[in-house]
């Protein structure tokens, strides 16, 4: 990955047709907060390798980029939720880890996650397409710039980070993306409007076979 803070803002990557088309493709009722396990969708999958997303993926990556992991986030007034900060730092994988440096895995909606190490996760970029405009007033993505160069472990390592840099707000218009390492602390706040903050985030790796023979599962 290129050196950088840890989060790139690319303005207008889709249209505003695009994100309505996605939105009508993702509407279901049951969908509360968010759907997972939207690679098995052949609309997603073919969005994931469009190749304004993928050229994204590589610059960052430096190397190719192979999505395998897309979800969608929708807070509203009546889907609210805060979230703290934090490090993305479960892969989904096609079995349990045996791998020294791996963690405790778990099984979400049927597929297996497992806490990767570090040079693992140093090999993902995620891309998260806002199918809304995302204001200050609904929850934006907030980032600690360059809290992504080390592994937070405990308690006072967070406490370290947080004192030391001042959060960034994330705020982009309908159809942009947001890049980030999994590695960056972020958070986001509840939102404070009825207007939707939709953001289809999906992820790519350098490959499928990650680190230490293994294989990352399709989600």
């Amino acid at each position: 990955m290129i050196s950088s803070p840890g989060f790139w803002l690319f303005p207008d990557v889709l249209s505003i047709d695009e994100c309505d088309q996605l939105i009508q493709i993702l509407q279901t009722p049951d969908r509360r907060a968010g759907l997972r396990n939207l690679m098995s969708r052949k609309e997603i999958r073919e969005l994931a390798n469009y190749p304004v997303l993928t050229q994204i993926a590589e610059r960052l990556l430096r190397t190719t980029a192979v999505p395998y992991k897309a979800t969608l986030f929708e807070k509203t007034g009546k889907a609210n939720w805060l979230v703290a900060f934090h490090q993305d730092t479960a892969l989904p994988v096609v079995a349990v880890p045996r791998a020294r440096g791996w963690g405790a895995a778990s099984v979400k909606d049927g597929v297996i996650f497992a806490h990767a190490p570090t040079h693992a996760l140093q090999k993902v970029i995620a891309l998260r397409i806002h199918l809304d405009d995302s204001t200050i007033k609904n929850g934006p993505l907030r980032v600690i710039p360059d809290s992504h160069s080390e592994r937070v472990v405990d308690d006072a390592d967070f406490e370290r980070v947080l004192k030391s840099r001042k959060p960034y707000d994330c705020v982009i218009e309908k159809g942009g993306v947001i890049a980030m390492s999994p590695l960056i602390l972020h958070a986001s706040s509840k939102s404070t409007t009825d207007s939707p903050r939709r953001v289809l985030h999906i992820e790519y790796a350098e490959s499928l076979d990650i680190v230490d023979g293994m294989k990352l599962a399709i989600a």
